[in-house]
């Protein structure tokens, strides 16, 4: 394969990336960044890999089932090498524009490049199998004699658990919506740092568009590191979802000046960035605190652009703070989740993770709320906040929590007036925002206020 064409030059790379994806546990979106980086590749040819990359992680598991019926045989029999190969041909087939010849040719060519001669007679075999029907066909195929949610699963490019999760919590009649929703990619939104930047300077600067509902909000398409406050720290990458929780915690708060504010769980930092320019509008101070050390550098570089002395950013494990009960008018706890209402901007992560990370994970988040309401001073205020739907990451860590420190829960759509449809159907008290409604992330946010000084044990 000659590398002077740059369909093959994108191609390499989007092998490369699928690879340390698939092989080492990578994130999708930096190992693109390293392997577009590493061949210099721009525009079309850039383009052309990231939708080869990130389809291909994104439909994983359909693809693998056309694989083993095409091949006749378990995905576990064949080379993983030979698998990314394929899943890569099977999106240029049937989600690109691809034509079928070129797709089951340059297949070939890609496994002898990459892999050696020997895998070129399997993936021809295959690839030509595959080509040989369109992709209603094969869905129609693969899933005869499967239940309803099994077979929306296929369709869609979801783990069966999940597509029970997410039903869980959303009419019948919206679920085809949010999983389609999941599969189309998200434009890069950015926030504007408050205090800093105006969002209408952003967009004098750079173009876009403006969000939905935030205030701070632009969504532009391309890289965000062409943009010159995204450098310079006046402005971050942040989901328009992330960007609301903080404006209804703020408005909840409704307080004009004093007090603490602190940030739990603050890696990276964008919910951060966006607290602390809120902060420093109303004379009041921020601490964000975050228990991995490699994170808390990422906070301080979200928030280089601003004085520091209107802020703290501690390494601490927010369950054991190196604060006093009761310190702070506002805690915000953005906890450790899934990640389940990120897929559309985390292609992988939907075959990585598993219920029992879920459940593993919930004991944490329980003990992070507690500890949120124990720091927040009587009257004041704790924002619980996770990327995810899942109801044992949302309505089940916070009833019991608030129930066992006697917490009110307040109504918190209600300070998100101009967002519709903003109330979880599990309990209206909750926000729960969606993709295919919002445009955002699926964004979790249950308000409470202590109500008596509390401690964790």
């Amino acid at each position: 394969m000659s590398s002077r064409n740059p369909l093959d030059a994108a191609r390499r790379a989007a092998y490369r990336a699928l690879r340390a994806v698939t092989a080492d546990g990578a994130y999708a979106n930096l190992a693109l960044a390293d392997a577009l980086s590493r061949d210099g590749l721009t525009g079309r040819d850039a383009a052309f890999a990231t939708e080869l990359v990130s389809g291909a992680c994104r439909w994983q598991g359909t693809w693998d089932r056309l694989i083993e019926v095409a091949g006749n045989r378990a995905i576990s029999t064949l080379q993983p090498a030979v698998v990314d190969v394929l899943r890569l041909g099977a999106h240029q087939l049937f989600a690109m524009r691809v034509p079928s010849h070129a797709a089951v040719a340059l297949s070939v060519e890609l496994g002898r490049a990459v892999i050696g001669e020997r895998v070129t007679g399997v993936v021809n075999a295959i690839m030509r199998r595959l080509a040989a029907r369109d992709l209603d066909d094969w869905l129609d195929r693969v899933t005869t004699g499967l239940d309803a949610r099994d077979a929306l699963a296929v369709r869609t490019a979801h783990p069966r658990w999940i597509v029970d999760a997410i039903a869980d919590v959303l009419p019948d009649d919206e679920l085809i919506e949010v999983l389609t929703a999941d599969n189309a990619p998200a434009a890069p939104t950015l926030a504007v740092r408050p205090g800093l930047l105006t969002r209408d300077a952003l967009l004098a600067e750079d173009g876009g568009e403006s969000t939905r509902f935030s205030p701070w909000g632009v969504r532009r398409p391309g890289d965000p590191g062409d943009v010159a406050a995204i450098r310079d720290g006046r402005a971050g990458v942040q989901d328009e979802g992330s960007q609301l929780v903080c404006l209804a915690a703020v408005r909840a708060l409704d307080a004009v000046a004093g007090g603490t504010w602190l940030d739990l769980c603050a890696g990276p930092g964008g919910k951060a960035a966006l607290l602390r320019g809120l902060a420093g509008e109303r004379g009041t101070h921020l601490v964000a605190a975050e228990v991995q050390p490699h994170r808390v550098q990422l906070v301080r570089q979200a928030l280089r652009a601003y004085p520091e002395d209107g802020h703290e950013v501690v390494c601490a494990d927010g369950r054991d703070g190196p604060w006093r009960p009761g310190a702070f008018d506002l805690v915000v706890a953005d906890v450790p989740c899934s990640g389940l209402g990120a897929l559309r901007r985390r292609p992988e992560a939907r075959w990585r993770r598993t219920p029992q990370d879920v459940a593993d994970l919930v004991p944490l988040q329980r003990d992070l709320l507690a500890a949120a309401l124990a720091a927040a001073r009587p009257g004041g205020l704790v924002a619980y906040i996770t990327c995810s739907p899942h109801a044992a990451e949302t309505t089940g860590v916070v009833l019991p929590v608030a129930r066992d420190a006697g917490a009110a829960i307040l109504d918190a759509p209600s300070f998100l007036p101009e967002v519709p449809d903003a109330a979880a159907r599990s309990d209206p008290r909750f926000v729960q925002l969606w993709p295919h409604r919002h445009g955002t992330d699926a964004m979790f946010l249950a308000l409470l206020r202590p109500v008596s000084a509390l401690c964790v044990h």
